[in-house]
């Protein structure tokens, strides 16, 4: 339903009041007073309570065992819901590990990674403590990778070509059937990479299909997936990619032994079992992200249309002053983004989240700001 723009600051100063008699924020799950985090794209919600639950008994059953069998149990029932083999999966103390491992294999002195300009970053940390070179690719010009420059970048070199869709920071996707032939050309000796952390968010459309759940006949592929995003379990670390099986076992041979805890493990299959939490959580988040949408426009502000659980937005002036702004008024958003120096990343909270961010926002001193 369209909401006026009188309408809009009717509800906005209605927030800020509502902000105004409770600065001091508590945290829905701690009772802790503590900042807004609206910084590492968490689902704001939480877990599913069946994923609560199930930490619960794992603390009273299990805490003093080790996690050979739920690691098992874990990586058994992700090969189910995904209808892959046991063998392709690779468990990981959250997504990242996945992306240590492949930098730890695959790439090293005279090798190159090539990856989006802004980007998930932590493989280029990755490859560049490896030795290897880090070739950054800006974006196009509606934010997805610039699949053609990629490409002209690759060569004998190329050990891991990475690829974030939807991206981080900026939520956009890039379509798979470009994604597919640009897969296709690229060198026989490039692992591809495809962090797919963001794809419940992204909707169920030929543009958004994911290379675990539609896979392609190419062994080069890795997908990753992380379980601190729609699943609600940042804290817990637990993250898995998913390969051919000769690339999965080289993956594994650079784990953390046992880097999936006996909690963590739990929590993810029964996260895994409640497919109407995440359905739940999708939805929460296209409303809230349309709210977001109504709130910028009421102020004249730019966001760049989000497939994901954040939002990219040209605030007008320095980024790195708006962050300061809201670290000093107790929240937290993204960190600033190389090339995009006007531009903040603001991760989706609750409504009394957003409705202090807005508050805070408004206080800032605009004469600032330069559209």
């Amino acid at each position: 339903m369209a909401v006026s723009r009188r309408g809009l600051l009717r509800r906005i100063g209605a927030a800020a009041a509502a902000a105004a008699v409770a600065p001091s924020f508590v945290d829905a799950f701690t009772g802790r007073a503590g900042p807004v985090r609206l910084d590492r794209n968490e689902n704001a919600y939480g877990p599913s309570p069946n994923a609560i639950a199930a930490m619960q008994d794992a603390v009273r059953t299990a805490a003093f065992r080790y996690p050979e069998a739920d690691r098992e149990a874990l990586r058994d029932a992700i090969a189910r819901i995904h209808h892959a083999s046991p063998d392709r999966i690779v468990l990981g103390c959250g997504a990242s590990e996945i992306l240590r491992m492949a930098a730890d294999a695959f790439l090293e002195p005279g090798k190159t990674l090539v990856a989006a300009q802004p980007t998930f970053d932590f493989i280029g940390d990755c490859a560049r403590r490896s030795g290897a070179r880090v070739v950054a690719v800006p974006l196009t010009r509606d934010h997805a990778h610039d699949l053609d420059a990629m490409l002209a970048r690759t060569g004998p070199a190329t050990g891991v070509v990475f690829i974030c869709s939807p991206n981080n920071p900026t939520g956009t996707l890039t379509r798979r059937r470009d994604l597919e032939a640009f897969i296709q050309r690229l060198p026989a000796t490039a692992i591809v990479i495809i962090d797919e952390a963001y794809h419940h968010y992204a909707g169920d459309s030929p543009d958004s299909a994911s290379f675990i759940d539609r896979p392609i006949d190419d062994d080069r592929v890795v997908v990753t997936r992380t379980f601190s995003a729609v699943y609600g379990l940042a804290g817990l670390r637990v993250g898995y990619g998913v390969a051919a099986p000769g690339i999965a076992r080289r993956l594994a041979a650079g784990a953390l032994p046992e880097s999936v805890n006996v909690v963590a493990a739990r929590a993810a299959v029964a996260a895994l079992d409640d497919q109407q939490h995440v359905r739940l959580s999708v939805a929460r988040n296209v409303d809230d992200r349309q709210e977001f949408y109504n709130q910028c426009h009421a102020r004249m502000l730019r966001p760049i249309d989000s497939l994901a659980n954040f939002v990219m937005v040209n605030s007008g002036g320095p980024g790195a002053e708006v962050i300061e702004h809201f670290r000093k008024h107790n929240v937290t958003i993204g960190p600033s983004i190389a090339g995009f120096d006007k531009c903040i990343r603001v991760s989706l909270g609750t409504s009394v989240e957003m409705a202090e961010f807005w508050r805070v926002w408004d206080q800032m001193p605009m004469r600032r700001m330069t559209m």
